[in-house]
């Protein structure tokens, strides 16, 4: 069903304050204006309330004009500064914009309200103006704690709910990692390669088991690790890597750079062998077209990029390795992993997590 410009709107105001608002300003505003007097003008309520209610109608003017423009300036604002990060700057920018607002409803009512209401009341109320001021200041001071509050609850809210949605993603991400490290046609693949190697060269073939038993360890031992250092995963790519080199021999061209400090960064686990995989995967490796894969990392970010020469192939990539690695980085890092293409060069890049912002799941 589709919304009328006016419901699009009321959601957006909603979106923007955090709840709908009415029974906020229905409650508020009328107990705003009868409790500001109360603490501000005082001695006039052993005189009865035929001499409070005057001063109780002035207060619900200045209710009334700061509440709904308190609550504009928030919105404006909000619609301006949009970012958790931009919350100082849409602070002082709403209060320099409310100072303004704030003389220009002071100065209407004090110039218009007080005579009729003196006219209507029979009686003269003389003018406080220290204490209409600071009556006034609270006042916004109020509305904007009200609104404050609410926006802040309904942001903690939100953060519980996207953290439980993240944390629900990043298990079932990583399942899905670590499901196609144990791939069949992986084992099966170098398997046949040992088969292969046996006879030829016996030596080699006991390093290609040490390798092989490497990679599976190296597996079962992270599968409760969120982040790892780079160095590990760069020695566990080192045994995933020979294996493949062992089958497609020179075909296959390796080259890392990885600059000391990169070292000793964060990475998501197994993202390396996902990505390198995905290269062998969707890419002709052979004598006429040799596949290159290069690894350059500096301190903030790593880099992965082959030559494209895709296979031909019936069915398009599912790109659910990529999607693995764009789950899982989302839970750490606000950093995108970014992905690109060109006719000849694929390349990947991955953001490395610099602070140690391991988090344990219950």
């Amino acid at each position: 069903m589709m919304m009328t410009k006016q419901q699009r709107r009321k959601q957006e105001v909603i979106r923007l304050i955090g709840v709908d608002d009415r029974l906020a300003i229905a409650i508020g505003i009328p107990l705003v204006a009868f409790l500001v007097p109360l603490m501000f003008f005082i001695d006039d309520l052993p005189n009865g309330i035929r001499s409070y209610w005057p001063k109780f109608i002035i207060s619900l003017l200045h209710t009334i004009s700061f509440w709904f423009s308190v609550r504009g300036v928030i919105i404006f604002m909000r619609k301006q500064y949009t970012l958790v990060k931009e919350t100082g700057k849409r602070i002082m920018f709403s209060f320099l914009l409310l100072i303004p607002i704030y003389l220009v409803i002071s100065f209407s009512i004090d110039l218009i309200c007080f005579p009729i209401v003196n006219f209507f009341g029979g009686k003269k109320i003389p003018i406080d103006f220290f204490r209409a001021n600071v009556a006034s200041i609270t006042i916004i001071a109020l509305v904007w704690a009200i609104y404050e509050s609410i926006y802040m609850y309904a942001r903690w809210k939100d953060s519980i709910v996207e953290q439980e949605r993240l944390h629900s993603q990043f298990i079932q991400s990583q399942l899905e990692g670590l499901k196609s490290q144990v791939n069949p046609h992986f084992l099966f693949n170098s398997l046949n390669t040992l088969a292969y190697i046996i006879p030829e060269d016996s030596t080699k073939a006991v390093k290609f088991v040490e390798k092989l038993a490497k990679v599976y360890r190296y597996i079962l031992e992270i599968q409760d690790r969120r982040l790892i250092p780079l160095h590990e995963e760069l020695a566990f790519l080192e045994s995933y890597v020979f294996l493949h080199q062992e089958r497609f021999g020179k075909n296959l061209q390796v080259k890392l750079k990885v600059s000391e400090e990169a070292r000793h960064n964060l990475i998501v686990p197994l993202s390396l062998q996902i990505l390198f995989e995905n290269a062998f995967k969707h890419n002709i490796i052979s004598n006429e077209h040799p596949l290159t894969v290069s690894l350059v990392a500096t301190t903030t970010k790593l880099t992965i990029c082959n030559n494209l020469q895709r296979r031909n192939s019936n069915g398009e990539s599912t790109k659910i390795g990529l999607a693995n690695i764009q789950n899982r980085y989302v839970y750490f890092t606000d950093q995108p992993v970014v992905i690109e293409e060109t006719d000849t060069i694929f390349s990947v890049t991955i953001p490395l997590i610099q602070s140690p912002v391991l988090v344990e799941f219950e």
